[in-house]
């Protein structure tokens, strides 16, 4: 697994948990990857980030495009999950004040990850504003209206919460982890 670090302040309570579970992991930050040695990995996640920028939308972008070549697994964390909407045809919008905190999400169509109502950690300016026609809708809140989204039926997921900030969210890292 490829840990992409594109600079999000949790990334290493990401790369934390990944160790204490035992799960074989790489992390690389954004302006240390080769595109070229992509193969080797099996699956990525994509961290959160701090601020925009141009290189790092270029490299995460063409991660999610040979993730959905590949079919390999795929999750986008808060960021991650932007971009991916962006790569895959959708739209992100700035929201009317920030998101910060603890969150109810409920989950509204069956998926390998989670179920149910989960309590998640938000920590966010933007939201996915509209989906392109491969990704759909897996789960929203009161706050976000696309908490949860995956590309077609393919193990690429995108959360706009941090789940590394949760414990229901740490859940969805492990599941993605053994997919």
């Amino acid at each position: 697994m490829l840990l992409v670090d594109n600079g999000s302040v949790f990334t290493k309570n990401i790369s934390k948990f990944l160790s204490e579970k035992k799960i074989s992991f790489s992390i690389i930050p954004f302006d240390k990857i080769t595109l070229s040695k992509l193969d080797e990995f099996e699956s990525f996640i994509l961290s959160g980030r701090r601020q925009n920028n141009k290189q790092m939308n270029t490299i995460n972008s063409k991660i999610i495009q040979h993730s959905i070549s590949e079919k390999k697994p795929l999750l986008g964390i808060c960021y991650g999950a932007e971009i991916l909407a962006l790569t895959a045809g959708g739209t992100i919008r700035k929201m009317n004040s920030p998101q910060k905190g603890q969150n109810e999400v409920t989950v509204l169509v069956q998926n390998p990850l989670c179920s149910g109502k989960i309590r998640a950690y938000q920590s966010h300016n933007y939201e996915i504003s509209r989906l392109g026609r491969s990704l759909k809708q897996i789960a929203k809140s009161d706050a976000c209206n696309h908490e949860i989204i995956q590309y077609e039926n393919y193990s690429i997921y995108g959360t706009q919460f941090h789940p590394e900030m949760s414990e229901d969210g740490l859940l969805i890292i492990e599941k993605f982890a053994k997919l």
